[in-house]
Parts: C-alpha cells; sequence; structure tokens
C-alpha cells in the first residue's frame, strides 16, 4: 500500500507544478460562482470533517514520543498532517472539474461514474464512523467515557438524517457552510478566553508551526503508518471535494485558486491547533462545557460534510430529491450512510482501500487524456466557453 501512495503523491504534486505552469493565468469560473469568502467558506467546511476537532488534543501527546516525528515539535506535525501543502491535491481536482473535466468527460464514463461515486459513498460513511468513535470520549457522561452505546449511534443516526434533509437543497449547503465556518471561529475565541492565553502565549505557541516550514520536504512521503493513514484519507477526499468546490470558483486565475487553497484555509487550521496545542503544554482539562462546545461544532462539522457529499454523489447518479421525492431520498441516503458508518466503525471497511482506489483514478484519468485527449486538453486556455462571469448572481449569492 505504501508504494501505491508514494506513486500516487508523487504524481499529484507533478500535476499540481504541471497545471500551474502551464495554465498560471486562466480564470477558473464554476458553475455556480460565488464570492472568494463565500468559497474558501464552502472549501474548508466541506474539505474538513470532525477529525479536526477530535483528532489533534489525542494525538500531540504520541506525535512527542515517537521517534519518527524528532525533527520538530507536535504543533508543526499536527498542522503537516492537515495543513498547506496538502491542500494542493484539493487545487488539482477543483481546477481539474472547473476546466479540464467538461473538455475530457472522463467522469461521465459509466464505469468511472460509478466507481467514483462508490468511494463518495464510503467516504461520507467513514466521516461518520469516526464521528462515532470519538464521541465517548468527549462525552464521559454517557456510559464509560470509552465504549459507543446505544445512545452514541443514535446521535450518529440524527447527524446522518440531518445532513440528508440539509442535501435535498443547495441553499441549505451554502447557509451550513458559511455558518460553520464562524462557529468554528467562535469555538476558537471561546477556548482561547477559557483558557486565559495571552497575546505573547498564543505568538510564542504558533511559533512552534515554524517547524513544518522548515521541514515541509519531509511531509511529501508517508513518515509513519499513521502519516500513511492521513495521506490515504487525504485522497480519498480529493476527487470529491474538487468536483463539489469546483462549482463555486468565481474568476480566480489558476494561480489564485492554487494560493487561495494552500494559504486561506491554513490559517485557521493554525490558530487552532495552536490554542488546542496550548491546552496540551498547560494540561488545561477540557471536562464540561469545553468538551460540549468542541462536540457542538463537531456535529456541525460532520453534516456540513456529510449533506456536501450526499448533494454531490445523488446528483451524479440522478438519485435527487426531485426525482425521488424528500422522504425516499432522505430515507434511503440515511440507510446506506448508517449501514456503512457501522461497517467502517468494525473495520469490515478501511480508508485505505478507498484512498487507494483514488489514486488508480488519478492514474486511469492521465492516461484517457494522455491517449484520447490530448490535443484538446493541451489547446485549453480559459474556462468552458458557455460559462459567464454573473456578477448579479455572485451578489445575490453573497
Amino acid at each position: 500500500m505504501q508504494l501505491i501512495l508514494t506513486f500516487g503523491v508523487l504524481l499529484a504534486f507533478a500535476l499540481v507544478i504541471f497545471c500551474v505552469i502551464k495554465w498560471w493565468n486562466v480564470k477558473c469560473i464554476g458553475v455556480t460562482p460565488v464570492p472568494l469568502f463565500t468559497f474558501i467558506a464552502i472549501l474548508f467546511t466541506s474539505g474538513l470533517d470532525v477529525g479536526l476537532i477530535m483528532f489533534p488534543l489525542t494525538e500531540f501527546g504520541g506525535y512527542a514520543e515517537e521517534a519518527a516525528y524528532s525533527f520538530t515539535n507536535p504543533l508543526a506535525i499536527e498542522f503537516g498532517f492537515w495543513g498547506f501543502l496538502i491542500w494542493a491535491f484539493y487545487f488539482l481536482t477543483a481546477f481539474y472539474f472547473c476546466v479540464i473535466e467538461p473538455r475530457v468527460k472522463f467522469f461521465e464514463i459509466p464505469a468511472v461514474r460509478i466507481l467514483n461515486n462508490i468511494v463518495i459513498i464510503g467516504t461520507c460513511a467513514f466521516t461518520a464512523s469516526l464521528f462515532l468513535i470519538y464521541l465517548p470520549g468527549y462525552i464521559p457522561e454517557i456510559g464509560d467515557g470509552e465504549s459507543v452505546v446505544a445512545t452514541f449511534y443514535v446521535i450518529v443516526f440524527a447527524v446522518i438524517l440531518a445532513a440528508a434533509y440539509s442535501s435535498t437543497d443547495i441553499k441549505f449547503v451554502r447557509i451550513l457552510s458559511v455558518g460553520s465556518t464562524f462557529l468554528f471561529m467562535a469555538l476558537i475565541l471561546g477556548m482561547w478566553i477559557y483558557a486565559g492565553m495571552s497575546l505573547s502565549e498564543f505568538g510564542s505557541t504558533i511559533g512552534n508551526i515554524g517547524g513544518y516550514f522548515g521541514n515541509l520536504h519531509k511531509f511529501v512521503l508517508p513518515l509513519t503508518d499513521y502519516h500513511e493513514f492521513y495521506l490515504f484519507w487525504w485522497f480519498a477526499w480529493s476527487i470529491m471535494i474538487g468536483q463539489f468546490t469546483s462549482r463555486f470558483v468565481g474568476g480566480l486565475t489558476t494561480w489564485q485558486v492554487l494560493l487561495s487553497l494552500l494559504i486561506f484555509p491554513s490559517i485557521p487550521l493554525a490558530v487552532w491547533f495552536s490554542v488546542l496545542y496550548f491546552y496540551h503544554l498547560n494540561a488545561i482539562p477540557t471536562e464540561g462545557v469545553v468538551n460540549l462546545a468542541m462536540i457542538v461544532v463537531g456535529i456541525t462539522f460532520v453534516i456540513n460534510s456529510l449533506d456536501s457529499l450526499i448533494r454531490l454523489y445523488t446528483d451524479n447518479l440522478s438519485l435527487t430529491a426531485d426525482r425521488f421525492g424528500r422522504p425516499l431520498y432522505i430515507a434511503g441516503n440515511v440507510a446506506v450512510l448508517f449501514l456503512l458508518t457501522i461497517l467502517f466503525k468494525s473495520q469490515w471497511l478501511q480508508i485505505q482501500w478507498i484512498g487507494a482506489v483514488v489514486v488508480g483514478i488519478y492514474f486511469a484519468c492521465l492516461l484517457f487524456i494522455l491517449f484520447t485527449k490530448r490535443s484538446e486538453v493541451m489547446a485549453i486556455n480559459s474556462s468552458p466557453e458557455d460559462r459567464t462571469l454573473d456578477f448579479s448572481k455572485i451578489e445575490k449569492a453573497h
């Protein structure tokens, strides 16, 4: 599996470099362009899930103890697993679906369309399973603080139900994306105040992230099995997030899209991880109101991630609420996702398998272009001609 991952990572970064050089100043326009802030909000909240909230506090200690990470500090490791360079995967797929796929139509090939949507459905369920697995530690008042009891299954079922309902209307997806962003900011501010962290202490803590940029090259390929898990996880997300967010690109040039994806999401990540690292360093307890606040934001992130992806695969497969009616649409999605969630939780399915399939899709798409669409792709100098930047639409969306 590591060989597959190494090939996939090197291929992805090589394609990023090629696309930026070849189409440096091409203006990228999605089918539903929105203002930059809304685009970043949709990208950030769709492209990240509950792991962002629940993982770091449980991981800092492990990073400090493992020899493979000794070249830098735990905060830099955490940031490296979530931030900056890794968002180039999302740039690659967002650019592809915005500019190249309309000419290539690789993902309209029946077998590819089915496989891609199996990946999307599976990754949706994996997201829900992570939430299920980590819930006991954040609500120790229910059960023994470690075991997954019936109440947690009910909570996850309700979250999937809410996401399925939200996915029935694209306006819900947009509103929830922007709302999730502000809620996340409020969580950061609230935890900062609760910890009593001064600006100088924050500056000292966030300075540790420099250990990531000073060792950027070491994060390209997997450092450990756990880093491998993260990279496969990012691959599993990459195609579907690019396919979804490409709809909302509002006229940025290629290099601007790349910088937007590398920089804007990384800023709140750096601040969030720094606040959590301060908690870790000072052994500040999070029981009670802090855990509750993290759970609320975590639930919002899960709903926001799932509704975007449900919307995507149901549109791709023409399994829409308009076609089947809202009740049947919601019931079908909830049943499939809840069953797969249980399978992931029981280890019958693993995210590494899905990530490996995505690497295969990357490679197959590249071969398809090289052998059948090379001249059309190399001649691209703009977004599809039938897309015009409708500023009245952007203002309305804003």
